[in-house]
C-alpha cells in the first residue's frame, strides 16, 4: 500500500488533496484486500468482545465471593 502513497506526485499539500488521494488509494485497493481487512478487524472485535465478557464474568464472581464472604462474617 505504501508504493500507491509513493506515485502520488506532488504529494498533497492540504486536506482537500490528501481526500481526493486517499480515495484514489482506496478504489484502486482490490476487493481482496478489502475483505481481508474487514475479516481480520472482525476477529479483532470478536476477541476484544470475548475479553470483556471474561474481564465482567471475572468481576461478577468476585463480588458475588466478597459478599457470599461478608455475609457469613
Amino acid at each position: 500500500m505504501l508504493g500507491r502513497c509513493q506515485k502520488f506526485t506532488p504529494k498533497p499539500s492540504n486536506i482537500a488533496e490528501l481526500k481526493s488521494t486517499l480515495l484514489s488509494i482506496w478504489n484502486d485497493l482490490p476487493q481482496e484486500f478489502t475483505d481481508k481487512a474487514i475479516l481480520s478487524f472482525q476477529k479483532i472485535l470478536d476477541f476484544r468482545v470475548l475479553l470483556q465478557l471474561v474481564d465482567i464474568l471475572n468481576t461478577t464472581i468476585s463480588l458475588n465471593t466478597e459478599r457470599t464472604a461478608n455475609i457469613h462474617h
